[in-house]
């Protein structure tokens, strides 16, 4: 007796003197739901100054003092590390990398600072108190944002994968694919890691990921749209958002952009 619960085809053949019927289930493929990544805004907590000549691609802090890295689109020697008065906007301490150098992400682990190289696949290393250089190494991928969880480093490289280091060494360890919704994410540039999340600016848009680094995946964004426009109705030729800093000490987040004029502390939405 055939189950009333399974769909049949027919299918008949006929040959002189014969008439045959066979039958097969149904094909019951369905498409995977769609996943969606909820999206947050932000509230402005405070403002500071930022220099419209800084081409940010590093951002973090240190033992409650602000660094910042910088790239150089024009190749005029613009590319630098640098120890930041938040309340000025004003280096402190500079090193200046060499014009053949574009200057990309930085982390600061253990006293020593580390800073990418877009193309060039150099990692130069600093000490913290001097901006000194220490050592470099070889990167084989490009570089584009740079942080670490306490033990890595964890390095983008412009798409959908989180590389991860050794510091000593800047051995690989292992990379992995970060998913967004039923896809890879992309255009992974500037880092920071709070709190056991690795928060990452998307490049060319608004957005800043969260992202889950044990479960490879996006589980919020933040929209910077307004924060975007704001820095653009004072300088117009800003460029992209990028630049995301936790200061520990305090608890405080704090973002800017590429040749922005502000420096803004932020509360994250829930």
């Amino acid at each position: 007796m055939r189950s009333k619960n399974i769909p049949l085809l027919f299918v008949f053949f006929l040959v002189p003197g014969f008439l045959f019927v066979t039958c097969k289930p149904k094909d019951k493929t369905v498409d995977p739901p769609a996943i969606t990544t909820p999206v947050f805004g932000y509230t402005i907590i405070d403002t500071y100054p930022h220099d419209t000549s800084f081409y940010t691609q590093g951002f973090t802090f240190y033992k409650g003092e602000l660094y910042e890295g910088t790239g150089d689109p024009t190749r005029t020697g613009k590319s630098k590390l640098m120890k930041i008065d938040l309340k000025t906007g004003k280096p402190l301490l500079q090193r200046n990398l060499d014009k053949k150098y574009f200057g990309e992400g930085i982390t600061i682990l253990r006293d020593t600072i580390y800073q990418l190289t877009w193309q060039e696949h150099k990692v130069f290393v600093y000490t913290v108190k001097n901006l000194e250089p220490v050592k470099e190494f070889d990167l084989p991928t490009e570089g584009w944002g740079l942080t670490n969880d306490g033990q890595r480093l964890i390095v983008s490289t412009g798409s959908g994968m989180l590389h991860y280091y050794d510091p000593s060494t800047f051995k690989l360890l292992s990379k992995s694919s970060i998913m967004e919704g039923n896809n890879e994410t992309y255009n992974l540039n500037e880092l920071e890691y709070i709190d056991g999340y690795v928060y990452a600016n998307q490049y060319e848009y608004a957005y800043l990921l969260k992202i889950d680094p044990a479960a490879g995946r996006v589980v919020a964004k933040y929209d910077f749209t307004d924060l975007w426009k704001r820095a653009k109705n004072i300088k117009p030729d800003v460029d992209v958002p990028n630049g995301i800093a936790y200061d520990e000490t305090t608890k405080k987040i704090y973002v800017t952009g590429k040749l922005w004029p502000e420096v803004y502390e932020i509360k994250l939405g829930q």
